[in-house]
């Protein structure tokens, strides 16, 4: 069967109102036009969903029946609604780790003063594209390249690389930063899918020995307990300091470039605007 939306509104609005005048007054349409849409409803369900009394409607056995799924119906359709209506309005910005460190609140509370029209949304999603292949954002926060064939990218800042350590390591807790080559010597704990860590940063044969981790809290778990040393990039330490992890710059470690990424065919509403207000958080304007 092919069911109509206009004759399930139809149906729930006299239901609800108890009279065909006043269904069409809240729909804004005819008593007539009403009266056909129920009709035409009631052939489709093969029996009458409504008791026509002088004075009022009310449902009938068949009517009680269809009415919560008519509900129902309505109510998704609604939350439809809702959902292209959002994706007009709010930008949702995904990110794996860290969104962009010290400059997150700063990001949110002036775009929400400089553009009230369209609400700036963080997202966590532990991923390569940080929710954007999935379709669970519109633009993502990503320190690693993503697909060039598939999405736009534009570098909006660099940040620090951190070393991360457990707290009680007693000969790297009174260093104030660490080199490369410190790291290299140490089991490094990496998480492959989205970590910015890899062994092209050393030179051939001088990376270290690596261990995979499936997640952000399984890594800093496996950090403070001892297993292995970490890298990551500076915003890592501002979103999630954590009890028993020490994080250290790196002096001679390459700077993590911060990638603002979107659909080539579907650039979301405000991502220019964002490209520009990122890129001047990173340079301090």
């Amino acid at each position: 069967m092919e069911w109509k939306v206009h004759e399930l509104r139809g149906f729930v609005a006299v239901v609800d109102t108890g009279t065909f005048t006043d269904a069409a007054i809240e729909l804004g349409v005819s008593q007539a036009a009403v009266s056909r849409s129920i009709a035409s409803l009631e052939r489709r369900a093969g029996g009458l969903l409504l008791r026509r009394m002088p004075r009022v409607c009310e449902p009938t056995a068949l009517g009680h029946r269809f009415l919560p799924q008519a509900r129902r119906v309505l109510s998704e359709l609604s939350k439809l609604d809702e959902l292209l209506t959002a994706g007009r309005t709010t930008l949702r910005l995904g990110y794996a780790w860290a969104a962009v460190g010290q400059h997150t609140t700063p990001l949110l509370r002036g775009w929400a003063l400089a553009h009230p029209e369209v609400e700036l949304r963080l997202i966590r999603h532990n991923s390569p594209s940080a929710g954007l292949a999935e379709g669970i954002c519109d633009a993502a926060i990503v320190r690693t390249p993503l697909d060039p064939r598939r999405f736009e990218a534009v570098i909006v800042g660099l940040e620090r690389r951190m070393a991360v350590f457990a707290s009680d390591d007693a000969e790297w807790a009174r260093r104030r930063s660490l080199r490369m080559k410190e790291i290299a010597a140490r089991p490094v704990l990496i998480d492959p899918r989205t970590g910015t860590t890899r062994g092209e940063l050393w030179a051939e044969g001088k990376g270290p020995r690596t261990l995979e981790t499936t997640d952000l809290d399984n890594w800093l778990d496996a950090i403070a307990a001892g297993k292995g040393v970490g890298m990551t990039s500076e915003a890592t330490a501002v979103h999630h300091p954590r009890q028993g992890v020490s994080y250290k710059s790196v002096s001679d470690g390459p700077r993590i470039p911060v990638w603002l990424a979107w659909w080539h065919d579907e650039p979301p509403t405000g991502v220019a605007a964002l490209a520009d207000t990122l890129t001047k958080l990173y340079q301090g304007g």
